[in-house]
């Protein structure tokens, strides 16, 4: 038996089809909400199951540790990042936990781009003056500054992974230049996405700060990243730079970006990622005139969410057909 513990935070709308993971499954229980919070909620429904799903929902230590012993012996992260489970913890009672890498490549690479070719023609500026009734820009002098994209640097953090890479491939396109900072220095021997002469990877961040025009963070959230990027990693930035976030929120220290968008260190963020979703009612990030929200969109999209779900049933798939530990897939633990 499995159970889906927020069904409803991946299968908002309805439209996901399970058959395939109902199939897997003796029993699948999709339960309708986007999180559960009340400890003996998830107790009672994870009594019965051999395999637990979840979609970026804290399942604490404490709470797992009450599971029935013996009785779970798969966590599935429906997603990429698994920090919202107790990996070690199951690790210890012998419970593997699995991810899906690389569902949302593409669909998060576009956002980020999306993002860059906004920002270049002033387009969220722009489209805010009409809702004010301001149609200057069709009857006078243009006002807000216009860019090419081609020519301009974009600057990846931690960009040498499955989605940076495919930021890199499509800003090439685009004619822009690349500038990678990846811990090791260097791309991965097999990549083989584009020319390496017109591709420059470094392990210092702050070089690919100061020169880019466009920063990409695309940083794994973990203990090491968690609010590393801030003031002193802005002040790094042109003032005409911008920054998109499509990773974690909660690598930036939200602080810091919010005081020194406030004093215009750089020309703005777009973020689709922040470090509670949604933002605190009160956040300054609603009403700051140089940020642009989305949320959380890069998973979103119809087709990205199914290959999700056919992903993870994958992952299931594996598990019910392994022999040995080395038969599953996309296990973290």
């Amino acid at each position: 038996m499995a159970v889906f513990l927020n069904a409803a935070r991946l299968d908002y709308d309805r439209q996901l089809d399970f058959t395939r993971l109902e199939a897997l499954c003796e029993r699948l229980t999709l339960h309708q909400t986007d999180k559960v919070t009340d400890e003996q909620e998830i107790l009672d429904l994870v009594r019965d199951a051999d395999i637990v799903i979840t979609k970026e929902m804290t399942l604490p230590a404490a709470v797992f540790a009450k599971f029935p012993p013996g009785k779970v012996q798969l966590l599935c992260e429906a997603g990429t990042g698994y920090n919202n489970l107790p990996a070690q913890a199951a690790r210890a009672a012998n419970v593997a936990v699995c991810n899906v890498p690389t569902y949302s490549t593409d669909a998060v690479a576009h956002v980020a781009i999306t993002y860059i070719m906004n920002l270049s023609v002033s387009m969220f500026q722009q489209q805010n003056m009409l809702r004010q009734g301001d149609r200057s820009n069709f009857t006078g002098p243009f006002t807000l500054p216009l860019g090419e994209i081609n020519g301009k640097t974009i600057g990846l953090i931690g960009g040498a992974g499955r989605i940076g890479t495919k930021v890199a491939e499509i800003a090439l396109a685009l004619g822009m230049n690349v500038v990678i900072s990846s811990r090791a220095g260097e791309l991965p021997v097999d990549h083989v996405l584009f020319n390496r002469a017109k591709v420059e990877c470094t392990s210092s961040v702050n070089s690919v700060l100061q020169r880019a025009d466009y920063v990409s963070l695309h940083t794994p959230l973990n203990d090491q990243t968690r609010g590393t990027f801030g003031r002193a990693q802005l002040e790094q930035m042109k003032p005409t730079a911008f920054l998109i976030n499509t990773s974690r929120g909660a690598v930036c220290h939200e602080g810091d970006l919010i005081n020194c968008l406030k004093e215009h260190v750089i020309a703005g963020a777009g973020l689709d990622v922040t470090t509670t979703e949604p933002p605190a009612p009160n956040s300054p990030l609603w009403d700051l005139p140089n940020v642009w929200l989305s949320p959380h969109t890069g998973w979103r999209r119809l087709e990205t969410r199914q290959r999700l779900v056919d992903m993870t049933a994958d992952n299931i798939q594996a598990y019910c057909n392994a022999q040995t530990e080395n038969d599953l897939i996309n296990v973290v633990n």
